[in-house]
């Protein structure tokens, strides 16, 4: 099991293979289909000013509520099409669930970053929450953009290097 301490480094990306299981613990950010748009449309400079800082950073395809945290379908449109812009600002991790367009795979690895999995499995993934708050987008409620401090948030690398383990599934080669 490897551990992802944010911010990643692209050393750390390069080591990573379709099928690693990972642990993340440290700083995140929580978004989906209402705030990640929002996000990508930002000027840098606001994003900074907000403290938001997406080098090295991991953000987690979800809303956050009072009942818990638990992966959105990566592949709908408004978050989808946010995977390769957040890449090129720095992002190195996208944490989700389902297949990606091969163009995304291709964008993830032009940028060096990866797009893990994990299950819904709402309670183990709020356990691994330690605090949480909301850097951007608080009139969207639950799917505002949010910062969580998490430990062991368990995943596996499901898009690295232009290999998607769907493909794999399908009977591709990767």
């Amino acid at each position: 099991m490897t551990t992802l301490h944010p911010p990643i480094d692209a050393a750390t990306i390069a080591g990573l293979l379709v099928g690693t299981p990972v642990q993340i613990s440290g700083r995140i950010y929580a978004g989906r289909d209402a705030v990640l748009p929002r996000l990508v449309r930002m000027l840098p400079a606001e994003i900074k000013a907000a403290g938001v800082h997406l080098e090295g950073g991991v953000i987690f395809h979800t809303a956050v509520s009072a009942a818990g945290i638990g992966p959105t379908s990566s592949n709908k449109l408004e978050i989808e099409s946010s995977i390769e812009p957040l890449s090129a600002a720095g992002v190195r991790v996208h944490v989700g669930k389902g297949a990606l367009a091969p163009t995304t795979v291709q964008a993830l690895q032009a940028h060096g970053a990866v797009y893990a999995v994990t299950p819904p499995v709402s309670a183990l993934l709020t356990d691994r929450i330690v605090s949480r708050r909301v850097a951007l987008f608080a009139e969207e409620g639950m799917e505002a953009l949010h910062v969580l401090e998490v430990t062991a948030l368990p995943a596996i690398i499901a898009i690295a290097h232009g290999v998607s383990i769907f493909d794999r599934t399908r009977g591709g080669t990767g």
